[in-house]
């Protein structure tokens, strides 16, 4: 190794404390997401906000899972904490306004933090410094990274802090900082979170097999995580020469490659390779991807740019929605008007697969849900009470366990009875008296319900 990028090295590793006193009041800055977070200099970042020594500072922070200490209340209140994402830590502080949800696209995340914002902070965890002086970020790219180049670009001051962890996989792609460009970087070995893989129930299984009857062989796959997700991969494991260009890199992923259904050759936007700006899911996934030439981590206005998404022909957009109405306006970061996740990477997804060609976009979702006194409710409503983040006229194929619907192009009493088809067959006569009720269709309107039955 290079004595020069040692000496550097050197010179800019930091004690926790050390690092942490770097921080300014009023810093403006950004977290990645789950694992991409350093966990133990949030720890000390957060004690010193919670001594009162750091004031008007602000947060972006993306599906908070490595520095709960962040969301406790005498923290989160100190600060202004946005969330980007909302995680179970989280939640019940934006649930009480103490953490601001912040209604964004992925895709537009670097830019409005650094043209409307003038973020000028970012910590990442990173792999170990390579002989040429260079550090992966591909645990979480994403929006930190890409604000970081972007700022740059424009010449505006960035500051870079890492938390070096020799657990962390060295990626290929455009993620890597150089040990010339870091402002401090201290050092934490601890396992990588590895979310544990939910079994897919029958509905996921329902509408996965809906959704593989639609992919061709060829096609490039965006997944996010999840059973439902894991149940499309499963589904998936016949095809032929699919490809990877996504969000997040999921254990799905990594079951498509070891059955061979995914090759990556027939990609037309970067073939042979999977490219995301996330990796998330076990250890094994983490070691496929350490130094592996066959994939590569970008940041997320490479990748979840639509103009990009649309260069692989086939592409195919699979995600899961909260709620939908009959005109398929779509819920997917709140349940109702409370925040319950966030809109990553969908509305970029859904609109890049518009323009490929070939590609489809899927929106999917269970029919019913069960409150907590055990009654039934349609997860179809007439009119959504809640933060619509896929408007209707986006949407294309919406899926349930009783179908799948191609919505684009149709008028609302079309979609009434599309969406109606793929309701729980014992809330399809309520659905359809509520939209004559509201006059989205004609009083007079025929829609068999019996005939619906009879299809499913």
């Amino acid at each position: 190794m290079n004595d020069k990028w040692q000496d550097m090295y050197r010179e800019k590793l930091k004690t926790l404390e050390e690092a942490a006193a770097m921080i300014e009041n009023g810093d403006r800055i950004s977290l990645p997401t789950a694992n991409g977070t350093p966990r133990f200099l949030w720890q000390a970042i957060a004690k010193r906000i919670g001594a009162g020594e750091l004031k008007d500072s602000e947060l972006m922070v993306g599906l908070n899972l490595n520095a709960p200490g962040l969301t406790r209340p005498e923290v989160a209140s100190q600060i202004y904490y946005r969330g980007g994402y909302i995680s179970p830590y989280e939640r019940p502080m934006a649930q009480k306004g103490i953490i601001d949800p912040t209604p964004i696209r992925f895709f537009d995340i670097p830019r409005t933090c650094i043209e409307d914002r003038n973020y000028n902070v970012v910590t990442m965890t990173a792999s170990p410094m390579d002989s040429h002086g260079w550090f992966s970020c591909a645990l979480n790219c994403s929006h930190s990274y890409s604000m970081t180049r972007r700022a740059w670009e424009k010449g505006k001051p960035m500051k870079v802090f890492l938390e070096v962890n020799k657990n962390a996989p060295f990626v290929h792609g455009a993620n890597h900082f150089h040990i010339s460009e870091v402002t401090a970087l201290v050092e934490a070995d601890w396992e990588l979170i590895a979310p544990p893989r939910v079994e897919p129930n029958e509905k996921d299984q329902a509408i996965a097999s809906y959704v593989a009857e639609q992919i061709p062989d060829g096609a490039c796959i965006q997944l996010g995580i999840g059973s439902l997700p894991d149940a499309v991969g499963k589904q998936l494991t016949s095809k032929k020469d699919l490809g990877c260009h996504t969000e997040m890199l999921v254990d799905a992923y990594l079951d498509l490659y070891n059955s061979g259904a995914m090759t990556n050759r027939k990609k037309t936007f970067i073939p042979h390779k999977s490219i995301g700006t996330i990796v998330l899911g076990g250890k094994d996934l983490y070691r496929f991807v350490d130094n592996n030439p066959g994939v590569e981590v970008h940041g997320i206005d490479f990748c979840a740019n639509p103009n990009n998404i649309a260069l692989n022909d086939n592409f195919m957009a699979i995600n899961a929605i909260v709620e939908c109405d009959l005109s398929g306006q779509s819920l997917c970061d709140s349940v109702g008007i409370a925040p319950y996740s966030g809109m990553g990477g969908q509305q970029d997804f859904v609109q890049g697969a518009w323009q490929s060609k070939g590609g489809k976009a899927f929106l999917c979702q269970y029919s019913t849900f069960t409150d907590n006194k055990g009654a039934e409710h349609s997860k179809i409503s007439p009119v959504v009470n809640g933060w619509v983040a896929i408007n209707r006229w986006d949407v294309q194929y919406l899926v349930t366990e009783y179908g799948c619907v191609y919505l684009k192009g149709c008028g609302m009493s079309e979609r009434v009875k599309k969406v109606v088809s793929i309701a729980h067959p014992d809330f399809r006569e309520w659905l359809v008296s509520e939209a004559k009720r509201l006059n989205i269709i004609d009083s007079n309107s025929d829609v068999n319900i019996k005939k619906m039955r009879q299809e499913i």
